[in-house]
């Protein structure tokens, strides 16, 4: 493994192996062919109400439409996500319905940042360059498994539903 900014030799999503929220290797490959939103994800943040319901409703309309929505917990901003992976999980899935994949939490930027974010943030620097600037930072992957969006805290899920429809091909 070479040093933090090094460009990863990953070419797509797929490629990645993750951890669920119960600490078990989950395989990316298993989403070939699927359109996918990644969210980094936490509780306590103001941007949790909106985001979490707009999530759900995007999932609800989509999934069947091969859209899936992979969501990874993050405590590196005010620690807004402290819970442990159960309680994150129940919170979703209980206050907000959330029937989508909610992984174990990872750290997005610094040393520990996890391969996965390491690939999205390469294939598609932000504002800040390639770190994250704040929870709820979305990156959308067509069906190959190419980065084709980004997009930062305040843009509302529903916001980006017409990229999401055009990477789905409706």
């Amino acid at each position: 493994m070479g040093a933090s900014q090094s460009a990863p030799t990953e070419t797509s999503i797929h490629q990645f192996t993750v951890k669920d929220g119960s600490g078990r290797d989950v395989d990316l490959g298993i989403y070939k062919d699927k359109v996918l939103l990644v969210v980094n994800v936490a509780s306590k943040c103001g941007f949790t109400n909106s985001n979490y319901t707009q999530l759900t409703e995007l999932y609800k309309k989509y999934k069947s439409k091969d859209f899936e929505i992979l969501a990874f917990p993050c405590n590196q901003f005010l620690h807004q996500e402290p819970q442990t992976e159960q309680e994150i999980k129940d919170f979703a899935c209980t206050r907000f319905k959330a029937e989508f994949p909610i992984f174990q939490k990872v750290k997005v930027n610094g040393p520990e940042t996890v391969p996965v974010y390491k690939f999205l943030k390469a294939s598609k620097p932000g504002f800040m360059g390639n770190r994250i600037k704040w929870n709820f930072t979305k990156f959308l992957i067509d069906k190959e498994g190419k980065v084709i969006g980004r997009y930062g805290t305040t843009k509302s899920p529903l916001s980006i539903e017409q990229d999401i429809q055009k990477a789905l091909g409706s």
